[in-house]
């Protein structure tokens, strides 16, 4: 489980296609602090270290695979030789929940429609596919390329959010341009009750009525 809170920036340095599946090779400050077989979150995509790059005990990266699933669910699929990514470890058991419930599974893949500076602040809106099981609310949360952050407001197939300098300097929002592609993960406590409705409206229809 992540929270939203990245903790620093990795670049994609080589991109391995074996099969359907493709490794990607990724330099980053945590390298020396991570081991074979830890999850780790890239741009909100929860993907497991499979071997450590550089001087033993003081790697300067590490390998990832994605597979077939992950990449036509995702943006890693689009990633190349000098890609930016967010990067966050799993929270550890006794970590403070900074930001919110976040599983590393990406929901849609939604796209960038707009950026205004307000000269102090950004305000994204996000564009996504409608579904009946995720939804967003004003004050809400919503994971973007795995930040977390708090809904300003919200339509059917898309919001928006507001991102301080701070989110703008250390993520990969400095970056990310109008059409640009997004990863997005809806909170959980909303996808539970879109698909608890879902569940009693089904079950409705398929009980006969005793009138």
């Amino acid at each position: 489980m992540f929270t939203g809170i990245i903790e620093t920036l990795g670049t994609v340095v080589g991109v391995h296609r074996e099969g359907t599946n493709v490794h990607l090779d990724v330099e980053s400050t945590l390298a020396p602090e991570l081991r074979v077989d830890q999850s780790l979150a890239h741009n909100g995509v929860c993907l497991t270290v499979v071997a450590l790059h550089g001087p033993s005990g003081q790697p300067t990266g590490y390998r990832v695979t994605a597979i077939d699933e992950t990449l036509q669910k995702t943006t890693v699929g689009n990633w190349a030789a000098g890609t930016r990514v967010n990067l966050e470890r799993c929270m550890p058991a006794n970590g403070r929940l900074d930001g919110h419930i976040v599983q590393g599974h990406v929901d849609a893949v939604g796209r960038i429609a707009s950026v205004e500076d307000r000269n102090g602040s950004w305000t994204y809106r996000v564009e996504h596919p409608v579904a009946a099981d995720w939804i967003t609310v004003p004050k809400g949360s919503v994971t973007v390329n795995g930040t977390s952050l708090t809904v300003v407001d919200a339509s059917l197939d898309s919001f928006s959010v507001a991102i301080i300098p701070y989110t703008y300097e250390h993520t990969v929002f400095h970056t990310l341009n109008v059409g640009d592609p997004v990863n997005l993960e809806f909170d959980i406590l909303g996808k539970y009750a879109a698909a608890l409705l879902q569940r009693q409206a089904a079950f409705a229809a398929q009980t006969p009525s005793r009138a």
